[in-house]
C-alpha cells in the first residue's frame, strides 16, 4: 500500500509554515475563499466498557503458525508459484466455510492477468455483512520478498478470525472474510491505476449486484505482526467506525496501540469507500525505523510477535461485537 503522507499539523494544531511573515498593507475588503479544511481526529478519550466473557477471541498462537506457514510458500505475487501454492493453501482452510472464489481478469503494465479474491461466509440473523479483508499476494518485483508482515499477517489474522467464528452461533451481522488478490503494484503504484486490482474489480461488481448496500462495515487489517504494534488513524477511513475501533481498543485496554497520529492511507479499503461502503483501515505503517522495514527484504518473522496478531484480531473481533449491537 501508499501511504498519502503523516498528517502532524492536524493534530498538534499547529501550521505547517514557520517562516516569519512580511507586513503588507491592508487589502481592500472582499470574499475570501475558505482554506481548505485539515483533516482532523474524530478520537476522544474514551472510557473501557465491560466486555462479555464470552466474547470471541483468536488464538494467537495459531494465528502465528499461519503466519509462519504463508510464509513458508515464499514470494506470492501474482501468478508466482508462492502464490499458487497459497491459493491451494486457502482453499484447503476454508472449503467448509461457504467459500466463494471470485475470479477476475484486468489490465497491468506488464499485460493481462487473472486473479482471485477468496470469500469465505459466516452467515447470521440480522439483516447485513461486516466484511474483514487482508491481501494475501506480495510484491511482483522484488522477487526475494516474503512479505511476513505485509501479506504473511493479512493473510494469517482472517484465518485466525475464521477458526474463532467457525462453529459458534451467530446472531448478529454475517461475516465475510475476503482475501484480496493483486493489491500491490505490478510496476509503479502511482502510475497507470497499478494497484488494488482485486478490490477495485469486487467493489464494482458488488456495486452493481447491491452486495454493497447490505455491507455495513469493511474492515481492512494489514501489516499487524509488526513486534512493535502501533496502527496510525487513517483520515480515509470512516470516522463512526474509527470511534468504535478505537472503542474496541479501549475495552481491551489496547489502546496505547491505536490512533496516536494521523495519517492518510491509500489502500484496500479505498475502493469501498469510494462507493459508499463504511470502511476502516487498520494498518501498522510504521514498520520498522521510519518505515525502513516496509516493502523491504528484511520484512522477515523475526520482526513479528504473537503477541500483535493476538491484539489486533481480538480488537477486530470486539468492533464486530460493538456493531451488532
Amino acid at each position: 500500500m501508499i501511504v498519502a503522507g503523516m498528517i502532524l499539523c492536524a493534530l498538534m494544531g499547529l501550521g505547517c509554515n514557520s517562516q516569519t511573515k512580511q507586513a503588507t498593507p491592508t487589502p481592500s475588503p472582499q470574499a475570501q475563499p475558505e482554506p481548505p479544511a485539515q483533516p482532523q481526529s474524530v478520537i476522544t478519550e474514551t472510557q473501557p466498557m465491560p466486555v462479555p466473557s464470552n466474547a470471541l477471541k483468536i488464538n494467537a498462537d495459531k494465528a502465528w503458525q499461519y503466519n509462519k506457514e504463508v510464509v513458508g510458500f515464499g514470494s506470492r505475487a501474482v501468478n508466482s508459484e508462492g502464490h499458487k501454492k497459497l491459493e491451494n493453501y486457502l482453499k484447503t482452510k476454508l472449503k467448509n466455510d461457504n467459500l466463494e472464489i471470485d475470479e477476475f481478469t484486468s489490465n497491468a503494465p506488464i499485460g493481462q492477468f487473472t486473479g482471485r479474491n477468496y470469500i469465505a461466509k459466516f452467515p447470521g440473523k440480522k439483516d447485513g455483512i461486516i466484511v474483514i479483508a487482508g491481501h494475501y499476494d506480495t510484491l511482483y518485483n522484488l522477487p526475494k520478498f516474503v512479505g511476513a508482515n505485509d501479506g504473511g499477517s493479512s493473510t494469517a489474522l482472517p484465518l485466525a478470525i475464521a477458526d474463532a467464528l467457525r462453529g459458534k452461533p451467530n446472531d448478529g451481522y454475517s461475516v465475510w472474510l475476503l482475501f484480496t488478490d493483486a493489491e500491490e503494484a505490478f510496476v509503479d503504484w502511482n502510475k497507470n491505476d497499478d494497484n488494488l486490482y482485486g478490490t477495485k474489480h469486487l467493489a464494482q461488481k458488488w456495486k452493481q449486484d447491491g452486495t454493497s448496500a447490505k455491507i455495513k462495515a469493511f474492515i481492512l487489517v494489514d501489516m499487524l505482526g509488526d513486534a512493535d504494534l502501533d496502527v496510525d488513524e487513517d483520515v480515509n477511513s470512516t470516522p463512526a467506525l474509527r470511534k468504535v475501533v478505537y472503542q474496541a481498543a479501549t475495552n481491551l485496554g489496547y489502546q496505547s496501540h491505536f490512533f496516536q497520529r494521523l495519517n492518510a492511507f491509500e489502500d484496500d479499503h479505498r475502493p469501498f469507500g469510494k462507493i459508499g461502503v463504511p470502511v476502516v483501515d487498520i494498518l501498522d505503517i510504521n514498520y520498522g525505523y521510519n518505515g525502513s522495514l516496509h516493502h523491504s527484504v528484511e520484512d522477515t518473522l523475526d520482526k513479528e510477535s504473537p503477541k500483535s496478531l493476538g491484539i489486533s484480531g481480538d480488537v477486530v473481533l470486539e468492533t464486530v461485537r460493538l456493531l451488532n449491537q
